[in-house]
């Protein structure tokens, strides 16, 4: 059992402060200010602040291998342990346009995995089923259209690892989308050339949010609106988008969550060094390109987003913790047990300084030290 006393937290939007949260079996079981009765091992906060566990429901590696060019139970517990080490929690190991075969290994390790994983929630496969018009870094010769019989293979033996998919709704049969949503797969409308009607559409038939708004998609043309303008308004859409600077300019950060706000979510896109394989990425500066100079994964942490969107923004911190914690969480149906500070929540917690450096991570209430010892 453990208690961090002294913490500072977001309610509501509002910061509390001088509260003691007790844990027990992995779970929040009370936050008070009441006194810490005996029996539970005490952190001092020291006045900093208690936030959920980051979610980023799309990242490539993390630490050392990327997943696709080593998809194996291994690499998934390399980015795990590395992943908490950095603050998030929860994450969906994704994966690129590619060949049947890596997308079968790579399920095959995440059945593999998912009896030990901690921050692990499954695989979101983005593409094979995109847009070439709108490829971004993804290689052309692996893309294709789906077929019914094809995805119904592919769910079958993903087993209930394959959690969310990037599709251009555009180019895809309606049989093929409403057999995926009625299976409970989180659809996401990216690497699509998709106009205002065919993006409004594909949401009230089901897609729930935008993979990396702004990026491998139409612009906004005040003539033509289309894909990020039928996000903007409908009225239940989510979009994800990578606050780097270098894929997403702060100020289109700053206008998008004023235009989407609980509606946004952070992901960090995140690539790590890879010389293998058909996605090789190449650190430049800041970010990675291919060999090529295309522009491909980023270079951040969940925390580094959060950082940004507070330091560049203009977004409040409350708010900024949300995009990372609670709404990614809500889009996948999480918000029950992740994404807040709530009694019945699991114990994925970070201590943040008042600069936001990173302090302590939990998981299930225990240290990350203790995870790898």
């Amino acid at each position: 059992m453990l208690a961090i006393k002294n913490c500072k937290f977001f309610a509501d939007g509002l910061q509390v402060a001088g509260h003691n949260v007790l844990i027990d079996g992995g779970e929040i079981v009370k936050i008070s200010t009441e006194e810490i009765p005996s029996g539970f091992n005490i952190v001092d906060a020291e006045g900093s602040y208690l936030s959920p566990g980051f979610i980023d429901l799309q990242i490539y590696g993390s630490g050392k291998d990327l997943f696709s060019a080593y998809p194996t139970a291994e690499t998934l517990r390399q980015m795990d342990l590395d992943l908490i080490s950095k603050g998030t929690t929860g994450f969906l190991a994704c994966v690129a346009t590619n060949t049947p075969e890596v997308v079968d290994l790579s399920i095959a390790a995440a059945k593999a995995y998912r009896s030990e994983a901690r921050g692990f929630l499954g695989l979101h496969l983005e593409g094979p089923y995109i847009n070439p018009k709108r490829r971004g870094a993804h290689i052309e010769k692996f893309i294709c259209k789906a077929s019914l019989d094809e995805v119904k293979r592919l769910l079958e033996y993903a087993d209930g690892t394959v959690k969310m998919m990037t599709i251009a709704a555009e180019l895809q049969d309606n049989e093929v989308i409403n057999y995926l949503v009625d299976n409970g797969i989180v659809l996401s409308l990216g690497h699509s050339d998709a106009d205002f009607e065919q993006a409004t559409t594909a949401y009230n038939r089901g897609f729930k949010t935008t993979t990396h708004l702004f990026n491998a998609m139409p612009s906004i043309h005040h003539r033509s609106p289309n894909l990020p303008a039928a996000v903007f308004s409908h009225s239940t859409a989510m979009a994800s988008i990578i606050a780097d600077g270098n894929h997403v300019d702060f100020e289109i950060v700053k206008m998008s969550y004023k235009l989407l706000k609980e509606r946004m979510f952070l992901i960090t896109d995140a690539v790590t060094s890879c010389n293998i394989g058909p996605y090789q990425h190449q650190l430049s500066g800041e970010k990675f390109i291919t060999p090529d100079g295309t522009l491909s994964g980023s270079n951040i942490t969940m925390l580094q987003a959060v950082q940004n969107c507070v330091a560049h923004c203009d977004i409040p911190l409350a708010e900024a913790i949300n995009l990372a914690t609670l709404n990614p969480a809500r889009l996948m149906g999480l918000n029950e047990k992740a994404g807040s500070l709530k009694v019945g929540s699991k114990a994925d917690l970070v201590l943040l300084s008042d600069k936001l450096d990173l302090l302590k991570v939990f998981a299930e209430g225990v240290e990350h030290l203790s995870l790898i010892n």
